[in-house]
């Protein structure tokens, strides 16, 4: 287990640059998918916004090779990113992918659907992120051709054949693959998948380390608190691949999600209580957290965003 213990360490340490270039020139996938424990992968995404020249793969993409059957997490920001994974799959194994889920209704996790659909997979997501793709698909879908062009060729919107509301259990070879909605954290829908046996969390968009997390107009932080300290703590998780950046462990994105949060709303409650009004809090002090990549793109957000929220809590 050293190897895994020597990668833990390195994923907590460094800090990906978003002027990194492509890892993986050779396919629609900005690198190429590494098993962090045995048969569990994942291809980590930039810690970059979507680009063409990463063709939107900033999240990770992860599969569960079980012995019966291969498991994927997350549909992909593009028809052509999905295949780009599968082709990595059948390098991989013989197994057929039995299942898709989503992590929630972004674009990155759901777009990639059509290729799935088109193989007969089926593709499962909470009830809420289901509910954010028939909502809102048709506009994630026109902002994805805007950055990916020739790229986005192929992909369509396509909603889940299941959704699920707190748990969606899965038998499957040699694993027990549990996806279970927490409660609020990021966006609606979020899930995580646990591996009770493995001790590793897919945590989704519930938790981040290498990137500052966005804060979105319907991100509620105390409530995400709540989810982190009451559900997602309990795992007692030993191994956590993110949504964004290297697998690691709870120790770094404790420290880059639930502390970042008290962080930001602990600086905007004390500008709340000097009078502060919201034109000044966008500039609250973040230096703590000014090496993570997207700081620059979303630090001001994040702080307007808590403002409002707090100002009437």
């Amino acid at each position: 287990m050293r190897w895994i213990a020597i990668w833990l360490f390195a994923a907590g340490m460094a800090t990906a640059s978003e002027d990194i270039a492509d890892k993986y020139p050779g396919s629609m996938l900005y690198d190429k998918p590494v098993e962090f424990i045995p048969g569990v992968f994942s291809a980590t995404g930039a810690t970059a916004p979507p680009t063409y020249e990463n063709a939107g793969h900033n999240n990770n993409l992860s599969f569960i090779i079980t012995g019966d059957g291969v498991v994927v997490i997350n549909g992909g920001a593009a028809y052509g990113l999905a295949k780009a994974l599968h082709d990595e799959i059948r390098a991989l194994t013989d197994q057929p992918v039995r299942l898709v889920f989503n992590e929630n209704g972004q674009g990155h996790a759901i777009l990639g659907n059509s290729y799935w659909a088109e193989q007969d997979v089926p593709i499962v997501m909470h009830a809420d992120a289901a509910h954010e793709v028939a909502e809102y698909g048709g506009t994630i879908l026109e902002g994805m051709k805007r950055y990916n062009r020739d790229q986005a060729a192929g992909t369509v919107i396509v909603e889940p054949t299941e959704t699920f509301e707190d748990e969606y259990i899965v038998e499957m070879g040699d694993f027990r693959i549990e996806a279970r909605h927490l409660g609020p954290a990021h966006s609606p829908g979020d899930i995580v998948i646990w591996l009770p046996e493995q001790s590793l969390v897919i945590s989704g968009d519930v938790a981040f380390h290498e990137r500052m997390l966005p804060i979105f107009p319907d991100t509620m932080t105390a409530d995400w608190l709540e989810t982190w300290d009451t559900e997602f703590e309990a795992l007692n998780a030993t191994y956590v691949i993110p949504g964004h950046g290297h697998p690691t462990n709870m120790d770094q994105v404790r420290r880059y999600t639930r502390d970042y949060l008290v962080y930001l709303r602990g600086k905007i409650g004390e500008h709340i209580e000097n009078g502060g009004d919201l034109t000044e809090a966008y500039y609250v002090d973040q230096s703590p957290y000014a090496h993570l990549d997207t700081f620059e793109e979303l630090a001001t957000k994040n702080a307007g965003r808590v403002y409002e929220q707090m100002e009437w809590e």
